[in-house]
Parts: C-alpha cells; sequence; structure tokens
C-alpha cells in the first residue's frame, strides 16, 4: 500500500518539477551588455597611425550603451598587465553620468596619442590575454577585442607568448592592418601573419574578422 501511494506521488509531483525549472529557466535574465577592449600598437612608426584609432576610439564612445564597458590599453614590449590601460570605463545609466565618463574616457586617449613614445617590441599575445582576462572579470554579454596593429609580433629576448589562447564566443577584429614595406615585397609575408592569427583565435574557440574598411565598423560594435 505504502509503495502504491509513494509511486502515485511521484507521478503527480513529476509535471511539477518540470513545470518549476522550466518557469526557472524563463525567468534567468539574457545579460545583453557589451565589452570592447582595444590594442593599440604603439611599436615603431605604427605611432603615426593613431590619429586614425582616435576616430575609431570616438566612434565606439558613440555607440556603447549604458551598462556597456571599454577600454583601451596599449601593446608595447609587455602587454600583459593592466599598466598598459589607457581608459576604461563601465557606462551608468544615468545619461549625464555616462556622458562625463565618455569625455573623460575621450581626454585620456587624446592625451595619451600626443605623448606616446613608441615601443621596441610588440607583445600581440600579451595583450590580448590581459584583454580577456579584463572582459571576463567584467562579465559582459558579448565580449569583442579589437586590435589596431599591423599584426607583426616581435618580443622581446625571454618573453615566452607560447600560450594557447582560451576565448570562447570572443569576436577578435584586427583593425588597419597596414602592409608592411617586405609584405610589398612578398605578399606571402601578409596573408601568412593574418593566417597565423586567425588559426589562434579559432583554435581558442573565438571568431576572427579583419576590417580595414571603417564604414563597417558599425556591425563590430553595434550587432
Amino acid at each position: 500500500m505504502n509503495n502504491a501511494m509513494n509511486n502515485l506521488m511521484k507521478k503527480m509531483m513529476l509535471p511539477l518539477t518540470i513545470t518549476l525549472i522550466a518557469g526557472c529557466s524563463q525567468d534567468v535574465p539574457i545579460n545583453t551588455t557589451k565589452g570592447v577592449y582595444m590594442l593599440l600598437d604603439t611599436s615603431g612608426t605604427y605611432t603615426e597611425e593613431l590619429v586614425k584609432a582616435q576616430n575609431i576610439i570616438n566612434y565606439t564612445l558613440a555607440k556603447l550603451n549604458p551598462g556597456d564597458t571599454f577600454a583601451v590599453a596599449r601593446v608595447d614590449t609587455a602587454s600583459f598587465s593592466e599598466k598598459d590601460l589607457i581608459a576604461k570605463a563601465t557606462f551608468d545609466d544615468k545619461p549625464s553620468t555616462a556622458n562625463r565618463q565618455k569625455r573623460q574616457f575621450k581626454e585620456k586617449i587624446d592625451t595619451f596619442v600626443k605623448t606616446v613614445k613608441p615601443s621596441s617590441f610588440t607583445d600581440i599575445t600579451g595583450g590580448i590575454l590581459q584583454g580577456v582576462e579584463f572582459l571576463n572579470e567584467a562579465k559582459v554579454g558579448k565580449k569583442t577585442i579589437l586590435i589596431f596593429s599591423d599584426l607583426k609580433e616581435e618580443l622581446k629576448k625571454g618573453y615566452v607568448r607560447d600560450i594557447a589562447l582560451q576565448m570562447p564566443d570572443y569576436n577578435v577584429v584586427a583593425l588597419n592592418v597596414t602592409k608592411l614595406r617586405s609584405d610589398n615585397v612578398d605578399p606571402r609575408e601578409y596573408m601568412d601573419r593574418l593566417q597565423m592569427w586567425e588559426q589562434r583565435v579559432e583554435a581558442g574557440e573565438g571568431h576572427w574578422r579583419v576590417v580595414n574598411d571603417m564604414e563597417r565598423l558599425e556591425a563590430v560594435i553595434t550587432n
């Protein structure tokens, strides 16, 4: 008798359990916030390109919404460091506060571009690793890393960057990938450089894009 009652109770409770689980899953809000981490190559003569980066940063500031996070960091000899962060902000819900944050952000970038000194080496991998760490901690919904660089990584002797990138569902976008003098001599160098970064990002479960036409940037930032 007791066994029959227990079986009956289990059958009655099963639909309720399924309903509760379904209800709980529907109540979980979707995180729609965006996080953008932009790396600025400061090696050699590439610093001359940073005026273009300013325009990209200003455009990004205009497109990001309350709750979104934006950070800009330099790529130098050793980029796996918070010391390379130039500006960062998570924008407030209050429009006046968010506008003030964006103005302060822009001022920091403008000052940096005016005073930056070229670095001797280019630790792009370290910058990406720092960006992943930053955006993971920010707990944003959509994560994007912008790399403003010619993508030629040159490491100081002793630095180890043969590290697998772990970046599932990250969007990694290379911007303003200028061609080097050696690329004009042998275009395979340029194509091999792009392919190498694409393979590293996709091996880490990220998504790779190259955008040299800045008119296509809106889809990267807003989608």
